[in-house]
């Protein structure tokens, strides 16, 4: 009914397109998360929240607070990296072993994962903790190499994905913690 009762050039948003919002912002924080380190903050834009990053003037942003990773060259090429751990000791064991050799700027530990997999053939079912970790691109071969002799699976799980973009002092900051 709210559609109907404005014309398409002077309208307020539609009641159907106030709910679809609202229930995108409550689901955000949990799927937003995984989107944004799955496809970068840069394709989950908006038009509308594109310009205002741009020019700064809406919604409170500065664009100064915000890069894309090739536009800087205070940063380096960074990317995060999803390893699975069995348990938490062992995860945390991983977690500081990694920061201690300067392989990562922050490990972020995840308790509660359950991964569903097919292993030897049969479907199997774990309770895991995933650690999230931030590091330059150029460390990947040597993350990957300290994780496989420090962990206790056959195969472990070391995926990255590339950071696009974010708050520049964060992005230095992985940059000066991390080994050349």
């Amino acid at each position: 009914m709210a559609s109907t009762l404005c014309s398409s050039s002077t309208c307020a948003p539609t009641q159907s397109s106030l709910f679809s919002s609202f229930t995108l912002r409550r689901r955000l924080p949990l799927v937003g998360a995984f989107c944004m380190l799955s496809l970068g903050l840069s394709n989950l834009y908006t038009p509308f929240y594109s310009s205002a990053l741009k020019t700064g003037s809406k919604l409170g942003v500065r664009s100064h607070s915000a890069i894309r990773m090739e536009a800087n060259s205070t940063t380096v090429p960074s990317i995060v990296v999803y390893v699975t751990v069995p348990n938490k000791d062992a995860g945390k064991k991983l977690a500081e072993s990694i920061v201690t050799e300067k392989l990562a700027a922050c490990v972020n530990r995840v308790p509660g994962i359950e991964s569903v997999y097919q292993w030897e053939g049969k479907i199997q079912t774990d309770s895991e903790e995933l650690l999230i970790i931030k590091t330059r691109q150029s460390l990947l071969e040597a993350l990957t190499e300290h994780v496989k002799a420090n962990h206790e699976y056959d195969v472990p799980e070391v995926i990255s994905l590339p950071i696009t973009g974010g708050n520049l002092k964060y992005l230095e900051w992985i940059k000066e913690s991390t080994r050349e």
